[in-house]
Protein backbone atom coordinates (compact mmCIF):
# COMPACT_ATOMS: atom_id res chain seq x y z
CA UNK A 1 0.00 0.00 0.00
CA UNK A 2 1.55 3.29 -0.87
CA UNK A 3 2.42 5.36 1.88
CA UNK A 4 1.70 9.28 2.62
CA UNK A 5 4.75 10.94 1.68
CA UNK A 6 7.56 11.17 4.74
CA UNK A 7 7.71 14.65 5.70
CA UNK A 8 3.77 14.49 6.30
CA UNK A 9 4.24 11.94 8.66
CA UNK A 10 6.86 13.06 10.24
CA UNK A 11 4.81 16.45 10.64
CA UNK A 12 5.73 18.02 14.48
CA UNK A 13 2.62 17.50 16.80
CA UNK A 14 3.98 19.54 19.41
CA UNK A 15 6.48 22.88 19.58
CA UNK A 16 9.51 20.04 21.33
CA UNK A 17 9.37 18.17 17.94
CA UNK A 18 9.27 21.81 15.60
CA UNK A 19 12.63 21.53 13.96
CA UNK A 20 14.54 25.45 14.17
CA UNK A 21 12.21 28.54 14.78
CA UNK A 22 13.51 28.23 18.58
CA UNK A 23 13.01 32.08 18.95
CA UNK A 24 9.04 31.78 17.93
CA UNK A 25 8.41 27.86 19.96
CA UNK A 26 11.66 26.86 22.06
CA UNK A 27 11.07 26.87 25.93
CA UNK A 28 10.89 30.56 25.86
CA UNK A 29 9.74 31.58 22.50
CA UNK A 30 7.11 34.56 22.25
CA UNK A 31 4.67 32.17 20.35
CA UNK A 32 4.64 29.60 22.37
CA UNK A 33 4.43 31.13 25.67
CA UNK A 34 1.13 33.54 24.47
CA UNK A 35 -0.54 29.61 23.63
CA UNK A 36 0.60 28.59 27.10
CA UNK A 37 -1.32 31.92 28.49
CA UNK A 38 -4.45 30.69 26.17
CA UNK A 39 -3.74 34.26 24.18
CA UNK A 40 -4.12 33.59 20.60
CA UNK A 41 -4.88 36.71 18.76
CA UNK A 42 -4.84 37.24 14.68
CA UNK A 43 -1.66 36.16 13.73
CA UNK A 44 0.56 36.75 10.71
CA UNK A 45 3.46 34.01 9.53
CA UNK A 46 6.01 34.90 7.54
CA UNK A 47 9.14 33.26 5.97
CA UNK A 48 10.42 31.00 3.62
CA UNK A 49 8.95 27.85 2.38
CA UNK A 50 8.92 24.73 4.35
CA UNK A 51 10.07 26.14 7.76
CA UNK A 52 7.20 25.34 9.37
CA UNK A 53 4.49 27.23 9.52
CA UNK A 54 1.65 25.26 8.38
CA UNK A 55 3.16 22.90 11.45
CA UNK A 56 2.71 25.14 14.20
CA UNK A 57 -1.05 26.50 13.10
CA UNK A 58 -1.55 23.03 13.28
CA UNK A 59 0.05 22.91 16.58
CA UNK A 60 -1.69 25.61 17.83
CA UNK A 61 -5.14 24.60 16.49
CA UNK A 62 -4.77 21.14 18.48
CA UNK A 63 -3.11 22.39 21.87
CA UNK A 64 -6.42 24.89 21.94
CA UNK A 65 -8.97 22.77 21.03
CA UNK A 66 -10.02 25.33 18.52
CA UNK A 67 -11.63 23.88 14.91
CA UNK A 68 -9.34 24.36 12.51
CA UNK A 69 -10.06 25.13 8.72
CA UNK A 70 -7.34 25.72 6.14
CA UNK A 71 -8.00 27.43 2.91
CA UNK A 72 -5.13 28.58 0.11
CA UNK A 73 -5.74 32.08 -1.38
CA UNK A 74 -4.06 30.84 -4.41
CA UNK A 75 -7.42 28.72 -5.09
CA UNK A 76 -10.09 29.82 -2.46
CA UNK A 77 -12.29 33.08 -3.28
CA UNK A 78 -14.39 34.86 -0.07
CA UNK A 79 -17.71 32.24 -1.17
CA UNK A 80 -14.83 29.90 0.89
CA UNK A 81 -13.97 32.31 3.70
CA UNK A 82 -17.80 32.66 4.14
CA UNK A 83 -18.33 28.84 3.91
CA UNK A 84 -16.16 28.73 6.71
CA UNK A 85 -18.11 31.36 8.62
CA UNK A 86 -21.38 29.70 8.21
CA UNK A 87 -20.42 26.36 9.40
CA UNK A 88 -18.75 28.15 12.60
CA UNK A 89 -22.80 28.85 12.91
CA UNK A 90 -23.74 25.30 13.36
CA UNK A 91 -21.18 24.00 15.45
CA UNK A 92 -20.62 24.15 19.03
CA UNK A 93 -17.46 25.11 19.99
CA UNK A 94 -16.65 26.70 23.53
CA UNK A 95 -12.97 26.84 22.62
CA UNK A 96 -13.85 28.90 18.89
CA UNK A 97 -12.58 28.75 15.13
CA UNK A 98 -8.80 28.90 13.87
CA UNK A 99 -8.52 30.04 10.17
CA UNK A 100 -5.41 29.19 8.15
CA UNK A 101 -5.04 31.02 5.32
CA UNK A 102 -2.35 30.01 3.54
CA UNK A 103 -0.37 32.51 0.76
CA UNK A 104 -2.48 35.75 1.81
CA UNK A 105 -0.47 37.58 -0.90
CA UNK A 106 -2.60 35.90 -3.52
CA UNK A 107 -5.80 37.87 -1.94
CA UNK A 108 -6.31 41.10 -3.31
CA UNK A 109 -7.24 44.30 -1.24
CA UNK A 110 -10.35 43.89 -1.68
CA UNK A 111 -10.86 40.32 -0.16
CA UNK A 112 -7.93 40.84 2.46
CA UNK A 113 -10.71 44.13 3.58
CA UNK A 114 -13.50 41.70 3.88
CA UNK A 115 -11.85 39.32 6.22
CA UNK A 116 -11.77 42.24 8.80
CA UNK A 117 -15.21 42.06 9.43
CA UNK A 118 -14.80 37.92 10.51
CA UNK A 119 -11.57 38.58 12.85
CA UNK A 120 -13.43 41.72 13.89
CA UNK A 121 -16.35 39.80 15.34
CA UNK A 122 -14.87 37.10 17.40
CA UNK A 123 -15.83 34.75 15.12
CA UNK A 124 -12.94 33.28 13.54
CA UNK A 125 -9.16 33.82 14.61
CA UNK A 126 -7.27 33.78 11.49
CA UNK A 127 -3.13 32.83 10.75
CA UNK A 128 -2.25 34.07 7.34
CA UNK A 129 1.02 33.12 6.38
CA UNK A 130 3.12 34.04 3.20
CA UNK A 131 6.37 33.62 1.89
CA UNK A 132 6.53 37.50 1.36
CA UNK A 133 7.00 40.40 3.53
CA UNK A 134 3.80 41.53 4.87
CA UNK A 135 4.80 44.59 5.02
CA UNK A 136 4.65 44.56 1.42
CA UNK A 137 1.78 42.21 0.71
CA UNK A 138 -0.88 42.71 3.49
CA UNK A 139 -3.91 45.13 3.99
CA UNK A 140 -2.72 47.39 6.67
CA UNK A 141 -5.96 47.65 8.04
CA UNK A 142 -5.37 43.39 8.57
CA UNK A 143 -2.07 43.87 9.53
CA UNK A 144 -2.35 46.42 12.13
CA UNK A 145 -5.05 43.80 13.59
CA UNK A 146 -2.53 40.98 13.76
CA UNK A 147 0.61 39.76 15.63
CA UNK A 148 3.44 39.26 12.63
CA UNK A 149 5.91 36.62 13.29
CA UNK A 150 8.50 35.72 11.47
CA UNK A 151 9.53 32.26 10.27
CA UNK A 152 13.47 32.11 9.81
CA UNK A 153 15.50 29.29 7.63
CA UNK A 154 16.20 26.51 9.55
CA UNK A 155 19.90 25.98 9.84
CA UNK A 156 21.70 22.90 8.41
CA UNK A 157 22.98 22.22 12.39
CA UNK A 158 19.38 22.34 13.23
CA UNK A 159 18.35 20.19 10.15
CA UNK A 160 20.26 17.24 10.94
CA UNK A 161 18.42 15.87 14.07
CA UNK A 162 15.50 15.88 11.99
CA UNK A 163 17.10 14.16 8.66
CA UNK A 164 18.43 11.83 10.97
CA UNK A 165 15.11 10.66 12.60
CA UNK A 166 13.91 10.62 8.74
CA UNK A 167 16.68 7.91 7.74
CA UNK A 168 15.39 5.97 10.73
CA UNK A 169 11.89 5.93 9.39
CA UNK A 170 13.15 4.78 6.16
CA UNK A 171 14.62 2.20 7.73
CA UNK A 172 11.77 0.88 9.29
CA UNK A 173 9.99 1.01 6.43
CA UNK A 174 12.24 -1.02 4.00
CA UNK A 175 13.95 -3.49 6.66
CA UNK A 176 17.42 -1.86 5.70
CA UNK A 177 20.07 -0.67 8.21
CA UNK A 178 21.32 2.88 5.42
CA UNK A 179 23.59 4.86 7.13
CA UNK A 180 24.68 8.69 6.52
CA UNK A 181 26.91 10.69 8.90
CA UNK A 182 26.27 13.93 10.36
CA UNK A 183 28.15 15.78 7.27
CA UNK A 184 26.42 13.98 4.87
CA UNK A 185 22.86 15.27 6.32
CA UNK A 186 24.00 18.43 6.94
CA UNK A 187 25.04 18.70 2.64
CA UNK A 188 21.43 18.03 2.19
CA UNK A 189 19.87 20.22 4.39
CA UNK A 190 22.27 23.24 3.41
CA UNK A 191 21.31 22.57 -0.80
CA UNK A 192 17.98 23.09 0.21
CA UNK A 193 18.52 26.47 1.65
CA UNK A 194 16.61 25.46 4.98
CA UNK A 195 13.55 24.21 3.83
CA UNK A 196 13.03 21.24 5.89
CA UNK A 197 10.23 19.33 3.96
CA UNK A 198 12.12 19.80 1.02
CA UNK A 199 15.06 18.47 2.88
CA UNK A 200 13.45 15.38 3.87
CA UNK A 201 12.21 14.76 0.57
CA UNK A 202 15.80 15.37 -0.73
CA UNK A 203 16.86 12.64 1.78
CA UNK A 204 14.27 10.52 0.66
CA UNK A 205 15.42 10.12 -2.62
CA UNK A 206 18.71 9.80 -2.10
CA UNK A 207 17.88 6.82 -0.17
CA UNK A 208 16.41 5.26 -2.62
CA UNK A 209 19.44 5.42 -4.97
CA UNK A 210 22.59 4.71 -2.29
CA UNK A 211 23.93 1.50 -0.99
CA UNK A 212 24.63 1.20 2.31
CA UNK A 213 25.82 4.40 3.24
CA UNK A 214 24.17 7.66 1.76
CA UNK A 215 27.28 9.71 0.15
CA UNK A 216 27.66 13.18 -0.17
CA UNK A 217 28.84 12.17 -4.16
CA UNK A 218 25.18 10.65 -3.86
CA UNK A 219 24.08 13.94 -2.79
CA UNK A 220 25.61 16.35 -5.17
CA UNK A 221 24.59 13.74 -8.22
CA UNK A 222 20.80 14.14 -7.18
CA UNK A 223 20.83 17.71 -6.46
CA UNK A 224 22.36 19.91 -8.59
CA UNK A 225 19.39 21.73 -9.54
CA UNK A 226 18.44 22.46 -6.11
CA UNK A 227 22.29 24.00 -5.46
CA UNK A 228 21.13 26.26 -7.65
CA UNK A 229 18.18 27.67 -6.64
CA UNK A 230 19.24 27.60 -2.77
CA UNK A 231 22.50 29.09 -0.92
CA UNK A 232 24.54 26.57 1.06
CA UNK A 233 24.89 28.16 4.10
CA UNK A 234 21.33 29.62 4.70
CA UNK A 235 22.35 33.64 4.51
CA UNK A 236 24.33 33.73 1.08
CA UNK A 237 21.19 34.55 -0.43
CA UNK A 238 21.00 37.65 1.58
CA UNK A 239 24.57 38.61 1.13
CA UNK A 240 23.76 39.00 -2.69
CA UNK A 241 21.25 41.58 -1.84
CA UNK A 242 23.01 43.11 0.28
CA UNK A 243 26.23 43.09 -1.80
CA UNK A 244 24.08 44.34 -4.60
CA UNK A 245 22.99 47.37 -2.88
CA UNK A 246 26.57 48.33 -1.53
CA UNK A 247 27.61 48.04 -5.27
CA UNK A 248 25.33 50.22 -6.61
CA UNK A 249 25.67 52.87 -3.31
CA UNK A 250 29.83 52.59 -4.32
CA UNK A 251 28.67 53.50 -8.41
CA UNK A 252 30.19 49.86 -9.43
CA UNK A 253 27.76 48.88 -12.13
CA UNK A 254 29.99 45.67 -13.08
CA UNK A 255 29.78 44.55 -9.14
CA UNK A 256 25.81 45.93 -9.45
CA UNK A 257 25.18 43.73 -12.52
CA UNK A 258 26.81 40.62 -11.46
CA UNK A 259 24.60 40.54 -8.13
CA UNK A 260 21.49 40.75 -9.98
CA UNK A 261 22.36 37.91 -12.08
CA UNK A 262 23.21 36.15 -9.54
CA UNK A 263 19.74 36.86 -7.54
CA UNK A 264 17.73 36.44 -10.35
CA UNK A 265 19.59 33.08 -11.04
CA UNK A 266 17.84 32.15 -7.77
CA UNK A 267 14.81 32.83 -9.26
CA UNK A 268 13.90 35.50 -6.20
CA UNK A 269 12.48 37.89 -8.86
CA UNK A 270 10.63 39.88 -6.16
CA UNK A 271 13.31 40.32 -3.52
CA UNK A 272 15.42 42.28 -6.37
CA UNK A 273 12.74 44.37 -7.35
CA UNK A 274 12.13 45.12 -3.81
CA UNK A 275 15.67 45.85 -2.87
CA UNK A 276 16.13 48.23 -6.24
CA UNK A 277 13.08 50.25 -5.25
CA UNK A 278 14.91 50.71 -1.82
CA UNK A 279 17.77 51.36 -3.23
CA UNK A 280 16.72 54.20 -5.52
CA UNK A 281 15.43 56.06 -2.86
CA UNK A 282 17.61 55.58 0.35
CA UNK A 283 21.02 55.80 -1.65
CA UNK A 284 19.94 58.10 -4.48
CA UNK A 285 17.48 59.67 -3.54
CA UNK A 286 17.38 63.84 -3.73
CA UNK A 287 20.65 64.01 -6.06
CA UNK A 288 18.48 62.42 -8.51
CA UNK A 289 15.00 61.98 -8.06
CA UNK A 290 13.52 60.61 -11.04
CA UNK A 291 15.56 57.58 -9.93
CA UNK A 292 12.69 56.36 -8.11
CA UNK A 293 10.07 56.81 -10.70
CA UNK A 294 12.14 55.22 -13.21
CA UNK A 295 13.34 52.30 -10.94
CA UNK A 296 9.48 51.73 -10.50
CA UNK A 297 8.34 51.34 -13.96
CA UNK A 298 11.65 49.14 -14.70
CA UNK A 299 10.26 46.85 -11.54
CA UNK A 300 6.71 46.69 -12.88
CA UNK A 301 7.85 45.90 -16.82
CA UNK A 302 10.02 43.23 -14.57
CA UNK A 303 6.82 41.65 -13.31
CA UNK A 304 4.56 41.55 -16.36
CA UNK A 305 7.21 40.04 -18.30
CA UNK A 306 8.28 37.56 -15.78
CA UNK A 307 11.44 35.53 -15.84
CA UNK A 308 13.98 35.36 -17.55
CA UNK A 309 13.09 38.38 -19.51
CA UNK A 310 12.43 40.15 -16.63
CA UNK A 311 16.37 40.93 -16.14
CA UNK A 312 16.28 43.44 -18.92
CA UNK A 313 14.71 45.99 -17.32
CA UNK A 314 16.18 45.58 -13.90
CA UNK A 315 19.72 45.57 -15.40
CA UNK A 316 18.66 49.03 -16.98
CA UNK A 317 17.58 50.20 -13.51
CA UNK A 318 20.83 48.54 -11.48
CA UNK A 319 23.37 50.04 -14.34
CA UNK A 320 21.44 54.00 -13.93
CA UNK A 321 21.35 53.41 -10.39
CA UNK A 322 24.82 52.97 -9.76
CA UNK A 323 25.97 55.53 -12.46
CA UNK A 324 23.49 57.87 -10.99
CA UNK A 325 24.75 60.79 -8.16
CA UNK A 326 24.13 59.70 -4.63
CA UNK A 327 22.38 60.88 -1.68
CA UNK A 328 21.19 59.95 1.78
CA UNK A 329 20.16 62.79 3.27
CA UNK A 330 16.30 62.25 2.80
CA UNK A 331 16.92 58.79 4.24
CA UNK A 332 19.06 60.37 7.18
CA UNK A 333 16.66 63.10 7.79
CA UNK A 334 13.75 61.03 8.02
CA UNK A 335 15.77 58.44 10.74
CA UNK A 336 16.93 62.04 12.49
CA UNK A 337 13.09 62.88 12.59
CA UNK A 338 12.31 59.68 13.92
CA UNK A 339 14.48 59.32 17.02
CA UNK A 340 12.71 62.84 18.00
CA UNK A 341 9.00 61.44 17.43
CA UNK A 342 10.35 58.21 19.10
CA UNK A 343 11.11 60.47 22.34
CA UNK A 344 8.21 61.35 22.82
CA UNK A 345 8.72 65.31 21.33
CA UNK A 346 6.37 67.33 19.16
CA UNK A 347 2.81 65.59 20.68
CA UNK A 348 0.86 69.18 20.33
CA UNK A 349 1.41 70.38 17.01
CA UNK A 350 1.08 74.29 16.25
CA UNK A 351 -2.07 75.66 16.27
CA UNK A 352 -2.46 77.89 13.13
CA UNK A 353 -1.41 74.20 11.26
CA UNK A 354 -4.83 72.90 12.53
CA UNK A 355 -8.25 73.45 11.58
CA UNK A 356 -9.48 75.92 9.46
CA UNK A 357 -10.94 77.77 12.44
CA UNK A 358 -7.53 78.16 14.27
CA UNK A 359 -6.95 81.70 13.18
CA UNK A 360 -2.87 82.54 12.32
CA UNK A 361 -1.97 80.21 9.61
CA UNK A 362 -0.14 82.66 6.58
CA UNK A 363 -0.85 81.58 3.26
CA UNK A 364 2.52 81.39 0.93
CA UNK A 365 1.13 81.58 -2.43
CA UNK A 366 -0.18 85.11 -0.66
CA UNK A 367 3.30 86.56 -0.69
CA UNK A 368 6.49 87.31 -2.64
CA UNK A 369 7.94 84.03 -3.87
CA UNK A 370 5.61 81.54 -2.31
CA UNK A 371 6.90 82.24 0.58
CA UNK A 372 6.43 83.44 4.23
CA UNK A 373 8.29 83.06 7.39
CA UNK A 374 6.33 80.64 10.05
CA UNK A 375 6.48 78.28 12.34
CA UNK A 376 5.54 74.47 10.82
CA UNK A 377 7.53 71.96 13.60
CA UNK A 378 5.92 72.11 17.60
CA UNK A 379 7.60 74.28 19.93
CA UNK A 380 9.49 71.96 21.99
CA UNK A 381 11.48 70.62 18.81
CA UNK A 382 11.65 74.16 17.71
CA UNK A 383 13.12 75.11 20.71
CA UNK A 384 15.87 72.07 20.62
CA UNK A 385 16.56 73.76 17.13
CA UNK A 386 16.26 70.42 15.13
CA UNK A 387 17.56 70.67 11.72
CA UNK A 388 16.31 67.29 9.81
CA UNK A 389 17.64 67.84 6.26
CA UNK A 390 20.95 68.68 5.31
CA UNK A 391 21.59 69.79 1.67
CA UNK A 392 23.90 67.32 -0.07
CA UNK A 393 26.86 68.20 -2.29
CA UNK A 394 25.79 66.79 -5.20
CA UNK A 395 24.43 69.46 -8.14
CA UNK A 396 20.33 68.81 -7.52
CA UNK A 397 20.36 69.47 -4.21
CA UNK A 398 22.62 72.36 -4.36
CA UNK A 399 20.22 73.85 -6.81
CA UNK A 400 17.58 73.58 -4.57
CA UNK A 401 19.73 74.81 -1.81
CA UNK A 402 19.96 77.62 -4.44
CA UNK A 403 16.35 78.37 -4.47
CA UNK A 404 15.93 77.72 -0.88
CA UNK A 405 18.00 80.34 -0.03
CA UNK A 406 16.73 82.93 -2.55
CA UNK A 407 13.29 82.44 -1.62
CA UNK A 408 14.01 82.82 2.85
CA UNK A 409 16.36 86.09 1.62
CA UNK A 410 13.37 87.52 -1.16
CA UNK A 411 10.13 86.27 0.03
CA UNK A 412 7.81 86.97 2.44
CA UNK A 413 6.49 90.30 1.38
CA UNK A 414 2.41 90.42 0.26
CA UNK A 415 1.81 90.37 -3.55
CA UNK A 416 0.96 93.24 -5.02
CA UNK A 417 -2.76 92.67 -6.29
CA UNK A 418 -3.41 93.42 -9.61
Amino acid sequence: MKQSPLADRMRPRTFDEVCGQTHLVGKNGILRRLVENNRIPNMIFYGPPGTGKTTVANIIAESSGMQLYRLNATTATLADVKSVIDSTDNMFSDAGTLLYLDEIQYFNKKQQQSLLEFTENGKIILIASTTENPYFCVYNALLSRSSVFEFKSVTPDDCVPTLRRALGILNEDFGEKKQADDKTLRAIAACCGGDVRMSIGALENSYYISGDTITDDTVSSLLPGIVGHFDRDGDVHYDYLSCLQKSIRGSDPDAAVFYLAKILANGDLLSACRRLMVIASEDIGCAYPLAAAITYACVESAKQLGLPEAAIPLANATVMLATAPKSNTAYAAYNAAVSDASSGLGVTVPEHLQSPLFRGYLYPHDYECDYVKQDYLPADILKKGANYYKFGSNKTEQAAKAYFDFIHANGGKPKTKE
